[in-house]
């Protein structure tokens, strides 16, 4: 009885010291700064306090290695931009529970078009109509506002290819094209309000040094994803941190150096539905100026996409 009394007691002391479930958070390095990780370090503490959770960051320098760190479940929650949200909830067991909210209370954002202050391009047809000239920073292949939306809005409708419009184009961060723009390594670049409004703050010298040419339609806030596997008792305390952070003054200034946001409210996969619409549209006119398609193969494309598009306008009622 003695014997089995100790071991019992043995057991419940093992279980007492138990590490902590590890959860991994994945996050973009969209910011062209070494203080990344000492921005988001905070938060990631103050997730790991609140919650029980060892919350560790996984910092990818693009959207597809955390897509695909999700897939293979190395990361558990992540913060991703929408067009990558839609490759995670498609392709690696993705889920959207929360989007963040910005300072002035919004829910989106906007793809831009910037060029220096002392470029000679005044509006978005200059661009046009000197391209083959012009050097073009693009973002992210799977980035909503450095690439997709801006492709859809601006260079699709115009039956052009991005990739041979000007005389060179390169692909980097939000961060590296902001500051190939301002350093005038590029001529042109595509961003988003949300980087041009932290530049204003952090830096307003460098801010005046931009000139903006194109915005487009709004976007909504990205969304912060979670595998569908994860614990529901896993998820109640994520949720809870989440929903629940940003209150007082600390906290707020810890989001601040984040995005500009003051904080997070719930969400779910139909705040992709906007964006599956673009990538349709965008879909639309690849068939429709691709010359090696027979008329047959065409029109049986766009009926297949008419029907994709049907089922999302009705799933958005």
């Amino acid at each position: 009885m003695k014997t089995l009394l100790r071991s019992l007691l043995l057991v419940l002391a093992g279980a007492s010291t138990l590490p902590a479930e590890e959860v991994a958070f994945g996050i973009l390095g969209t910011d062209a700064s070494s203080a990344l990780k000492q921005n988001w370090n905070p938060f990631l503490e103050d997730m790991s306090k609140a919650t029980g959770l060892e919350v560790k960051g996984f910092f990818a320098t693009d959207y597809a290695g955390l897509v695909e760190a999700m897939r293979f479940n190395k990361i558990q929650v992540a913060w991703l931009g929408a067009k990558a949200a839609i490759e995670s909830v498609d392709r690696a067991d993705g889920e959207v529970f929360a989007q963040f909210i910005d300072q002035a209370g919004r829910t989106g954002y906007t793809s831009v078009i910037i060029t220096h202050r002392d470029s000679r391009l005044q509006t978005i047809e200059d661009m046009f109509t000197h391209a083959k000239e012009l050097s073009f920073g693009i973002g992210d292949p799977q980035s909503t506002s450095g690439t997709m939306v801006p492709t859809c809005e601006l260079f699709a409708p115009r039956g052009l290819d991005v990739r041979q419009v000007f005389r060179i184009t390169r692909s980097s961060t939000h961060g590296g094209n902001l500051l190939a723009v301002i350093n005038k390594q590029v001529d042109v670049a595509t961003n988003y309000s949300v980087g041009l409004e932290k530049m204003k703050l952090a830096n307003p010298e460098a801010y005046a040094q931009v000139r903006v040419l194109w915005t487009s339609q709004p976007i909504p806030s990205d969304p912060i994803v979670w595998r569908r596997d994860l614990a529901d008792a896993t998820k109640k305390q994520i949720r809870d941190f989440l929903f629940s952070y940003g209150k007082d003054e600390r906290e707020k200034a810890v989001l601040a150096r984040l995005q500009q946001i003051s904080g997070f409210r719930p969400s779910d996969n139909r705040q992709l539905i906007s964006v599956r619409q673009t990538a349709i549209t965008l879909e639309k006119f690849k068939v429709k100026s691709d010359s090696d398609l027979s008329p047959t193969e065409r029109s049986t494309r766009l009926e297949a996409l008419a029907r994709r598009e049907a089922e999302l306008t009705k799933a958005a009622r």
